[in-house]
């Protein structure tokens, strides 16, 4: 054996083990299919500005050891996540707060927002939410959902909001303040530099080969190493045997403008339904650009198919039971360790996979 561990996936998940199991003396090699490393955290450079080409990376976390580990690799700027919603020409805050209250009811204080919203729930008839629809009035009121969620949420996820759990809209924030920040994170921010430049200084002299198919070439690959870490989708890896697991995927239209400044912030969401994208992305104001041009993504909500790229897991009860199967596959596979959002098949911000990908190594590598 060539190596300690071959690496499957050249993202978050790899390039925390690979620097770890570095650090432990472990002889690595991380390989990725694509051409480039960082995974969907990926950022390339166009015009000065850096481009962030699966969609937009706000790096937000509670947890003080996960900030101090990332920012060995990156000096973080004072970037919020401060999204607008832009529905037939309104625009409103996100997330939802005073702000966007005021502008759709008049109201002013807190005391009237909550009666609003809970008169337009008693009006919905809603006790007990059953679905994405119902828990959304609930939070929010009709008003809302009819103009800020219905119409983004379908999009997004290709389903009506009364075919979806409710659970999915729990992590939408709602607050009585005039905060704008979408997050109630203590740290935020976004890497000087971009993401790429830092998960390369994660990986230091860590040896990496791109463009390789690990499951084309699995049992060649399988000889260089005492052990395996597969970040890549759980299904795939079984040859989808017990059938495939759902994904939503996302694709971009991204073009160079002649202008300095297209929109005014870095998220817009469009929340109609007959406008295509869910959101433009203008990637020079996550790190203040004043670029004479600027990039922006038109970013459109997609069925995935084999040969696309999975972005979100379906976490409903169905794919969460075929994933319940596919786990116990998976565990009792010899030498190998799945991590990550396709290998674990769940949703997972950043420093949750540097949580989870550091507490692995942890375990794995004794220390």
């Amino acid at each position: 054996m060539k190596y300690d561990y071959l690496i499957v996936g050249a993202g978050l998940y790899g390039a925390v083990f690979a620097h770890q199991a570095a650090k432990q003396g472990k002889k690595c090699l991380v390989i990725d299919k694509r051409n480039h490393i960082a995974g969907n955290i990926y950022t390339y450079e166009c015009e000065g500005i850096n481009v962030h080409q699966y969609g937009a990376h706000i790096f937000h976390t509670n947890n003080k050891s996960v900030w101090e580990y990332v920012n060995q690799f990156a000096e973080f700027n004072r970037y919020t996540n401060s999204p607008v919603a832009n529905y037939k020409g309104e625009i409103y805050n996100m997330p939802f707060n005073m702000n966007t209250f005021n502008k759709m009811w008049g109201v002013i204080t807190p005391a009237q927002a909550k009666a609003k919203i809970e008169q337009q729930r008693a009006e919905a008839g809603i006790t007990e939410p059953k679905n994405l629809e119902e828990q959304a009035i609930s939070l929010v009121g009709t008003d809302i959902y009819e103009k800020l969620v219905k119409g983004y949420t379908g999009k997004q996820w290709g389903r009506p909001c009364t075919e979806l759990p409710a659970f999915i809209i729990k992590r939408l924030p709602v607050r009585f303040t005039y905060d704008n920040n979408y997050f109630n994170a203590l740290y935020q921010g976004i890497p000087n530099g971009g993401y790429t430049q830092m998960v390369a200084n994660m990986l230091g002299n860590v040896e990496v080969k791109l463009g390789i198919d690990y499951l084309e070439n699995k049992a060649e690959l399988d000889q260089l190493a005492d052990k395996v870490v597969y970040t890549g989708p759980v299904d795939a890896y079984f040859d989808y045997r017990l059938g495939a697991l759902q994904y939503r995927s996302v694709r971009f239209e991204t073009e160079v403008l002649d202008t300095d400044n297209f929109q005014g912030n870095a998220v817009v969401n469009y929340t109609d339904s007959e406008t295509p994208y869910t959101r433009i992305i203008e990637h020079k104001h996550f790190e203040f650009g004043t670029q004479e041009k600027t990039v922006i993504s038109r970013e459109y909500s997609a069925e995935w198919k084999p040969g696309d790229e999975p972005y979100y897991p379906v976490n409903d009860d169905k794919n969460s039971a075929l994933f319940a199967q596919y786990k116990e596959l998976a565990d009792k596979e010899e030498n190998v360790i799945f991590g990550g959002r396709l290998g674990e098949y769940k949703y997972y911000d950043m420093d949750k996979v540097i949580e989870v990908a550091l507490a692995v190594a942890e375990k794995e590598l004794n220390f």
